[in-house]
């Protein structure tokens, strides 16, 4: 297993990091098999989507926000209960084939790292299985 380190600097944005598991992939030197990408983090989450244009990932954050507002009947001491319900539906994992030494994704797909409670400095492990 592989930890990467992610550096957020805003309250909710998307990191694209498919680069980074890519470098890990190209590393452990596996031609075919999976790719197990885990946040564990209660307050972010992993997704793929279109990476292709910054406004997707954007209009993802804005709608998040409209239906999960920062102020809200919660009663979650810390304050951060709006992240926690954003993690919860966008998930903590995601699992990508690998053929060829690569991940296979869509010509428009990229994998984010969702922070939902930063800026933080975050986790993410990748476990490859051939």
């Amino acid at each position: 297993m592989i930890t990467l380190s992610i550096t957020t600097s805003r309250q909710t944005e998307f990191l694209d990091i498919t680069r980074e598991v890519e470098k890990v992939i190209v590393n452990t030197r596996v031609l075919d098999g999976l790719a197990l990408v885990f946040i564990p983090h209660t307050t972010a989450g992993i997704t793929i989507n279109e990476g292709a244009d910054p406004s997707v990932q954007e209009d993802i954050l804005k709608i998040l926000n409209q239906v999960i507002p920062s102020k809200g009947p919660y009663r979650h001491g810390e304050g951060n209960s709006p992240a926690h319900i954003k993690s919860s539906l966008i998930g903590s994992s995601v699992l990508i084939m690998i053929e060829n030494g690569r991940m296979v994704l869509g010509t428009w797909q990229s994998l984010f790292f969702c922070e939902f409670d930063g800026p933080r400095t975050r986790k993410v492990l990748v476990k490859i299985i051939p």
